[in-house]
C-alpha cells in the first residue's frame, strides 16, 4: 500500500452511490506535505518525458499541480469553469461533464497559455468517466500541443474512465485506484500496481 493509499484508508469517508470523500486532505482541506510526496511522484513516474507545461481544470487539479510544477520546473496552466473578464483574446472550449457535481460545464484556456510544440503533462484529482481528461486533451490537441502523460491522484477503477483513456492510446498514471468500496464498512479496495 502507498502513501496515498494509507492515507485514504485513514481519513477518507465512503458514502453511498460511489462516492468517495477525501475533502479532510485532498480537495477540500488540502495536506501540502502529501502533495508533496504526490509531486515527487509524478515527476518519479514521468521521468521519461520531456515536459514544458502541466494543465489541470479548475479546482481541485490546481494545488497538486502545482506542487508537482515544482519538480518539473514548469508552469501551470488551468481550465477555467467561467468566462471572466480577465481572459481576453481567442480562448479553446471544451465541454466537460462532473461526475460529482452532475452538470456540465464549458471549460476554457486562453490560446495564450498553451501553443503548438507545448509538451503537456495533465494532472487531476480524481478520474471517474474521463469527461475532464477528454475536454483537456481536446483543448491541447486543439493548441497543437501532445499529451505527454495523465497523472491521477485517485482513479475509480470500478467506472470505465481509466479504460477509455488509456485504450485512447495516453500515458496514464494513477497514484491509486480504487477498485471497490462499501459504504457500510468504509472498505476501500484498491488494485495492485506495478509502479
Amino acid at each position: 500500500m502507498n502513501f496515498l493509499e494509507e492515507r485514504i484508508t485513514r481519513d477518507g469517508v465512503v458514502k453511498e452511490g460511489g462516492v468517495l470523500k477525501v475533502d479532510s486532505f485532498l480537495n477540500h482541506c488540502m495536506d501540502i506535505d502529501l502533495f508533496e510526496e504526490m509531486g515527487r511522484e509524478f515527476k518519479n513516474r514521468f521521468a521519461d518525458k520531456e515536459i514544458n507545461k502541466i494543465l489541470t481544470i479548475e479546482a481541485s487539479g490546481i494545488g497538486i499541480a502545482c506542487i508537482a510544477a515544482r519538480y518539473f520546473g514548469v508552469p501551470v496552466v488551468f481550465a477555467k469553469k467561467s468566462q471572466s473578464i480577465n481572459i481576453d483574446g481567442d480562448v479553446y472550449l471544451a465541454e466537460v461533464e462532473s461526475f460529482t457535481h452532475k452538470r456540465t460545464n464549458r471549460v476554457i484556456v486562453s490560446k495564450k497559455f498553451i501553443n503548438e510544440g507545448d509538451k503537456v503533462l495533465i494532472i487531476d484529482d480524481f478520474l471517474a468517466n474521463g469527461c475532464a481528461l477528454k475536454g483537456l486533451i481536446s483543448i491541447a490537441e486543439a493548441a497543437g500541443a501532445s499529451v505527454e502523460g495523465i497523472g491521477i491522484a485517485v482513479e475509480k477503477g470500478f467506472q470505465p474512465g481509466g479504460k477509455i483513456i488509456r485504450d485512447m492510446g495516453y500515458d496514464l498514471k494513477s497514484l491509486a485506484i480504487v477498485d471497490g468500496m462499501n459504504a457500510d464498512t468504509g472498505e476501500v479496495i484498491f488494485r495492485e500496481q506495478g509502479e
